[in-house]
């Protein structure tokens, strides 16, 4: 299990990733059918979630402020070459900052192997009993939306479907923690108690996480994926944590201070994805690039496609 841990540059914004975790055997997703009363008429926000609310919106308008959470892809002021892109490659897909299983423990450094996906990726939205009609569809279409651009950019097959779905987006909130927790047990029975940690107590400097999980026979190949996204986000906020956890999902498990422009990296200075962000994901999922592959085997292949990317654009 590895994390991602994205701190701001002065406010914290953290972008959470758990990815690889191994499951002994796979287990098909539930489907809870939501109840039309509590999807109409959301109970009351607790005073906890309230403050939550007010903190991230604070947030969000500070952040702003500092000219950051920008939303134009990169422009002139943020060039990079076919070797910037390369190393921030490497770095994104091969190298984890948190130890797998570890919980909080900063990983060993070493590189790692390429891992995504190699199966069709069904997304579906689910969303706690506080989160009102409005806010879910909006919501569903911005995720719409963005899996469609995703499914574009990387030549995979992902869609959006409520049949056997194996990419769980959750928007949840402080006052849906007994019914999040239920749900991450339904669909991974097998999850650690290290894992329903992270959810029972979530810190206010967690915004949005991800697990992604392969088989213990095929270990760096992804067959289900959880993220979580709070629902006391403001809109802008929200549209950054959909696109970031979705990326990582996919297997971009690390972040890096030399990435620029890119949402993987630890200043927040763009909230959206990225032009550089978009190669990223083509290089990963190119089929000359296979899961399993060490940093030394993909290193000639990932140059070759960083050169002739940044030519064709």
């Amino acid at each position: 299990m590895t994390f991602i841990h994205k701190p701001a540059r002065w406010l914290v914004m953290l972008s959470f990733a758990l990815v690889s975790c191994t499951m002994t055997e796979n287990h098909p997703s539930k489907i809870t059918t939501p109840n039309p009363d509590l999807e109409n008429t959301p109970s009351a926000p607790s005073v906890e979630s309230q403050k939550l609310a007010k903190y991230y919106g604070g947030l969000q308008d500070n952040l702003l402020a500092g000219d950051l959470l920008r939303r134009d892809g990169g422009g002139l002021d943020t060039p990079y070459t076919a070797s910037n892109l390369e190393k921030n490659f490497k770095q994104l897909a091969f190298y984890d900052e948190y130890a797998r299983g570890k919980g909080f423990q900063r990983s060993s450094g070493k590189a790692g192997r390429l891992r995504r996906w190699t199966s069709p990726i069904r997304l579906t939205t689910e969303f706690g009993a506080s989160v009102g009609h409005d806010k879910r569809m909006k919501t569903n279409a911005m995720v719409t939306e963005y899996t469609i651009r995703l499914a574009k950019i990387t030549g995979h097959d992902i869609s959006i479907s409520k049949r056997r779905p194996n990419f769980h987006v959750f928007f949840m909130g402080e006052d849906d923690r007994a019914q999040l927790i239920s749900r991450v047990k339904e669909i991974i029975p097998n999850i650690n108690q290290e894992s329903i940690a992270i959810f029972e107590k979530l810190p206010k400097s967690i915004h949005c996480l991800v697990f992604a999980f392969s088989d213990r026979e095929r270990r760096f190949e992804y067959t289900k994926a959880i993220a979580l996204i709070r629902s006391e986000h403001p809109d802008l906020m929200q549209k950054s944590c959909i696109h970031e956890e979705l990326a990582q999902g996919l297997g971009l498990a690390n972040d890096s201070p030399h990435a620029r422009p890119s949402i993987f990296n630890d200043d927040d200075e763009f909230a959206t994805l990225t032009r550089q962000d978009e190669l990223f994901l083509k290089m990963l999922y190119h089929p000359k690039l296979q899961p399993g592959m060490t940093i030394e085997t993909a290193a000639p292949i990932v140059r070759k496609l960083a050169e002739a990317l940044v030519q064709e654009h």
